[in-house]
């Protein structure tokens, strides 16, 4: 870390009375952010989050053309929110609006990307589950929570409040075309015996086409985005679906309602059983009577092929990029997922295409 960047958050922790505050730092994640436990003398500790705006480039302007966002790059095309603290803001305070658990705000200021927030602990349902909690009242209430989310539909298309703004863009074609670019794009650098010529990319774009129109055209509620276990904290002390803490959300989009769904029942860092997605999908059914179940189920293997085939990417890219081989252990459950979205029969010209593209030596 830069010392300039160390003045700047030792001049913002003094700003707001946290200048004797014990720093603690926190590890980190795949993202360019960074987090410190605050412990001030005699009060709660709190969450200080760092995210430099320069780290990453521009967020997606709101009236952008595909072309305008192709050339402010990555985040603008796929990413839309680009992590950015007003993101993190807008959005805490969006869901705490609906009565949800997001970390209430302290202090902010986007321009410098720091933000202190309430800390929701270190409970995470990965953790939870590993040390003895009840997994089928975890994931019951990380279905109600979704609930509750998307009752709000459609959400607003601006987030925040007086003194902040930040929309919720849709979850468009141009950023689901890029995360499924990024299945063939850095699997074979993962594995450079998988050899993908012209023919068979335009042939899987051909195959994603119609999902993705169907992603856009269902976008309809708040999309945390990258809803899992490992982003969702038990609070035991509260009640129904506030006892579900929710951080990383800054990359809120509007999208289908699935999504979130896919996150969190096709989760990379933990097994989640046939029996369990089952029961979470039925959970969320009964809790919406007027969804076509045959529909919904449809779209959730469809979408959840597309988002298990990103996550391919996202990780193949981390571990040849980014040199983080931990990501590479995780590609065997992400491979079994696919598998079991593609069982649908519907799904059969992108079964086929994995089929014929795709040798068993690739899915490791």
């Amino acid at each position: 870390m830069s010392s300039d960047r160390e003045t700047l958050k030792a001049a913002f922790l003094a700003q707001h009375g946290l200048a004797e505050a014990r720093r603690e730092p926190l590890s980190g994640d795949a993202s360019t952010r960074a987090y410190e436990r605050l412990h001030p003398p005699g009060g709660a500790s709190l969450i200080f989050m760092d995210q430099p705006p320069r780290a990453e480039t521009a967020p997606c302007p709101p009236a952008a053309d595909v072309a305008e966002r192709r050339a402010l790059g990555f985040n603008a095309a796929y990413r839309l929110a680009a992590g950015r603290v007003d993101a993190f803001v807008a959005c805490a305070r969006y869901l705490s609006s609906l009565g949800l658990s997001a970390p209430t705000i302290v202090a902010f200021d986007p321009e410098a990307g720091l933000a202190v927030l309430e800390d929701l602990g270190d409970g995470l349902f990965a953790r939870e589950i590993e040390t003895g909690a009840d997994e089928a009242a975890l994931y019951d209430a990380a279905i109600d929570a979704l609930v509750v989310l998307h009752a709000a539909t459609p959400p607003p298309s601006t987030l925040g409040g007086d003194d902040i703004a930040w929309p919720l863009l849709t979850y468009d074609d141009l950023a689901l075309t890029m995360a499924s670019d990024l299945f063939v794009e850095w699997l074979p650098r993962l594995r450079p015996a998988l050899v993908l010529n012209e023919a068979a990319l335009s042939a899987l774009d051909a195959a994603w086409a119609p999902i993705r129109r169907r992603a856009e055209d269902g976008a309809e509620v708040f999309c945390h985005r990258d809803y899992h276990a490992e982003n969702l904290i038990w609070l035991p002390e509260r009640e129904g679906p506030a006892r579900v803490g929710l951080i990383d959300f800054q990359d809120a989009v509007k999208a289908h309602r699935v999504w979130d769904l896919s996150m969190l029942l096709h989760d990379a860092r933990r097994q989640v059983t046939p029996q369990r997605e089952a029961a979470a999908l039925d959970r969320y059914l009964a809790a919406h009577p007027d969804l076509d179940r045959q529909i919904f189920l449809s779209d959730y293997h469809a979408l959840g092929a597309l988002n298990v085939a990103r996550i391919i990417g996202i990780f193949a890219r981390l571990v040849t990029r980014d040199g983080k081989p931990k990501y590479e252990s995780f590609l065997p459950r992400l491979w079994d997922y696919l598998d079991s979205c593609l069982a649908d029969p519907a799904l059969v010209e992108v079964r086929a295409w994995f089929d014929a593209h795709v040798p068993p030596e690739a899915r490791l």
